[in-house]
C-alpha cells in the first residue's frame, strides 16, 4: 500500500464513493429518517433520485448521511456565509468639528459632510469647540447642534444627546435605516433649558 502524501486537507463533507464505511444512518431526500442501512443501499437510493449521498455527521456511530443535491447545498452555505459577513460590517464613527459662531457657508459645508457620512451608513460624532469666553455660553453650542439635528432628519437621528466634554460639547448622530422612523431628538429641548438657565443668571 503506497504511503500517504501530505498536502491539502479538505474541509468539505465526504460524498458518494468517498464515504468508506460499511453502513450509515440514512436520511432521505425529503428529510425522512430511513435508519441504519448498508453503504451500498444508501448509494443506490441517492443514484435512484439523481442526487448525492452526503456525510452530514461523520462522528456518529454509524455516520449520518443524507440524500441531497450537494451542489445546491454548497451554494446555500455560501449564500449564508456572505450574508453573515455582510451583517458583521462594523459601523464607522466619523467626526465633524464646529465652532459655536460658525458662518452660514461653513455650516452648509459641514452639514453636507455629515449627510454624506450618514448616507454611507456611518455614525457621526459632532464636536462643538469652545474657546475663551465662549465656554460660558453652552447654549450657543446646543442651539447649533439642535439646528443640525433638525436639518438632517431625513438621513440621521440623535443617538447620543449633547454632552459637555471639557472645553468641547459632543453629540452623536446615527444613520436612519431604511423603513425605520428616526428617534425623537432632545437637543432642542436641552438648548432651551440651557438658555433659560443662562437668562436666569443674568
Amino acid at each position: 500500500m503506497p504511503a500517504l502524501r501530505g498536502g491539502y486537507i479538505s474541509t468539505e463533507p465526504r460524498i458518494n464513493e468517498r464515504i468508506r464505511v460499511p453502513e450509515v444512518r440514512l436520511i432521505g431526500p425529503e428529510g425522512e429518517q430511513i435508519g441504519v442501512v448498508s453503504i451500498e443501499t444508501a448509494l443506490q437510493m441517492a443514484a435512484d433520485n439523481d442526487l448525492d449521498l452526503v456525510e452530514v455527521a461523520p462522528d456518529g456511530v454509524p455516520p449520518v448521511c443524507k440524500v441531497m443535491d450537494f451542489g445546491k447545498f454548497k451554494y446555500e452555505l455560501a449564500q449564508k456565509a456572505r450574508e453573515a459577513r455582510r451583517n458583521q460590517v462594523q459601523t464607522v464613527i466619523k467626526e465633524i468639528k464646529l465652532r459655536p459662531k460658525i458662518d452660514d457657508h461653513d455650516y452648509v459645508t459641514k452639514k453636507g459632510h455629515v449627510e454624506r457620512f450618514l448616507k454611507h451608513g456611518d455614525k457621526v460624532k459632532v464636536t462643538i469647540m469652545f474657546r475663551g469666553r465662549e465656554q460660558s455660553r453652552p447654549e450657543l453650542g446646543l442651539r447649533l447642534l439642535s439646528r443640525l439635528a433638525d436639518d438632517i432628519t431625513d438621513v440621521g437621528f440623535v443617538e447620543s444627546t449633547p454632552k459637555q466634554d471639557g472645553r468641547n460639547m459632543v453629540m452623536v448622530i446615527a444613520p436612519v435605516k431604511k423603513g425605520s422612523k428616526p428617534k425623537p431628538k432632545k437637543a432642542s429641548t436641552e438648548a432651551e433649558q440651557a438658555e433659560r438657565g443662562n437668562d436666569a443668571k443674568d
